[in-house]
C-alpha cells in the first residue's frame, strides 16, 4: 500500500516539536474541523507528516510518523472527533518558513497555502520532498518504515485514551 504524506499544525505554546520529542509519542487531539477530521481518519500507520508550528514561527520544524490510526478523541464526549497517534522521526535541519514555501513555485498548489486555515492537510510526495530539500534535510535510514507498530499506550493522558477506546468498543457492540 502506498504511503501518504501530510502536514499537521500545532501552536508551539500548546504542543511544540520539542514536546513531541520529549514525549516520544502523542495523540493528535483537539481537531474540530470536519475536513481536518476526515484527513485524520485517512491516515495509516507509516504515513509521514511535516510538523508545522503555526502562529508563532510559522515554519516546518520536523517530520513525524503515524504510529496509530484514528480512534475516538478522548478529550471530548462528542463521537464525531478522532485522534491519531504520532511519533517524531527527525528534526528539519533548517526550519522552512511559510514565506519560503509561498515563494517556491513548485509549492504554489500546496494545501498549506490553498487551505491555510485547516490544521491537518494532505501533502503530495513531491511537496514533502521539496520542503525537506528546502530544509536541507535527508531522512535518516529507517525513517521511512512501511509499518511501525504503535506503542501500547501513548504517554499523554493514557487513562482518557483507554476510556475512549472502551466507550467506542461498547458502542460498536451495542449496534450489533
Amino acid at each position: 500500500m502506498a504511503r501518504s504524506y501530510w502536514l499537521v499544525k500545532s501552536e508551539p505554546f500548546k504542543y511544540s516539536w520539542d514536546q513531541l520529542i520529549d514525549d516520544g509519542q502523542t495523540y493528535w487531539d483537539g481537531v474540530r474541523n470536519y475536513e481536518a477530521r476526515n484527513n485524520l481518519r485517512a491516515m495509516k500507520i507509516g504515513d509521514l507528516a511535516l510538523y508545522y508550528h503555526s502562529n508563532e514561527g510559522k515554519e516546518v520544524v520536523g517530520v513525524a510518523k503515524v504510529v496509530g490510526e484514528a480512534y475516538p478523541d478522548p478529550t471530548t464526549d462528542e463521537d464525531a472527533w478522532v485522534v491519531v497517534d504520532f511519533a517524531p522521526v527527525q528534526r528539519v535541519e533548517e526550519p522552512v518558513s511559510l514565506a519560503a514555501i509561498k515563494a517556491e513555485p513548485a509549492l504554489a498548489e500546496m494545501a498549506l497555502i490553498k487551505r491555510g486555515r485547516i490544521s491537518v492537510v494532505p501533502v503530495t510526495r513531491r511537496e514533502f520532498d521539496r520542503v525537506l530539500k528546502m530544509g536541507r534535510t535527508v531522512l535518516r535510514p529507517g525513517a521511512r518504515p512501511e509499518k511501525q507498530p504503535p506503542r501500547e499506550a501513548p504517554p499523554r493522558n493514557t487513562a482518557a485514551r483507554r476510556a475512549a477506546l472502551a466507550k467506542a468498543e461498547a458502542g460498536s457492540k451495542a449496534g450489533q
